[in-house]
């Protein structure tokens, strides 16, 4: 039948060992970490991973430029290339009538249910060059989200693995100190000489 005595690390008592002080103050300071700092720091993160990602977006507004283009035809071998807006799409010639009146075509990316005719969302950058579309704003917030969660999780590991290491050493520590006790009390019990 095992006993378990809590607090006994906090309380004086002759087998209470410095090693045993040592990683009850160690477990109190990872509590600390794991509970407080880890989540605080991710927040801090997330945070700042959200100003980084709206500073690109306004520069991506700034940069790209939105127009309606009608399709006129698939690039030859063009196939479904990937995805535009969580749907498939392809390489189509597109065309456009500029600002100035006159017509504009590039090769950009449309829908796969798009056809000849179609008129289709366009986002060009100053050379008049297809780019995709600007990130929104759930993407902004997936981005952050994502930066903070894995920075939690970065140093809840770093503590754990910080938390183990300590225990081990304090662990070959208080048995150092066990042996060394036993060795000045054996002979007492065995009347043995040293």
């Amino acid at each position: 039948m095992r006993t378990r005595v809590r607090g006994w690390r906090w309380r004086r008592n002759p087998l209470r060992r410095r090693s045993d002080v040592v990683e009850a103050w160690t477990t109190v300071v990872v509590a600390l970490l794991l509970f407080v700092a880890a989540p605080l720091l991710g927040a801090a993160t997330a945070w700042w991973g959200y100003g980084q990602a709206q500073a690109i977006v306004a520069e991506q507004r700034a940069e790209r430029h939105h127009v309606r283009a009608t399709v006129e035809d698939r690039t030859p071998g063009a196939l479904s290339t990937g995805q535009l807006g969580g749907q498939h799409s392809y390489r189509a010639t597109v065309h456009w009538k500029a600002a100035d009146g006159t017509q504009k075509s590039t090769t950009a990316q449309v829908p796969a249910s798009a056809r000849h005719g179609d008129s289709v969302d366009v986002w060009l950058d100053s050379r008049g060059r297809s780019v995709p579309p600007p990130s929104d704003g759930a993407e902004i917030w997936q981005h952050s989200a994502t930066v903070g969660s894995f920075t939690t999780i970065g140093t809840v590991g770093t503590v754990l693995l910080a938390h183990r290491a300590v225990r081990a050493v304090a662990l070959r520590r208080r048995m150092a100190e066990w042996d060394r006790d036993w060795a000045l009390t054996e002979p007492q019990w065995t009347h043995r000489r040293a």
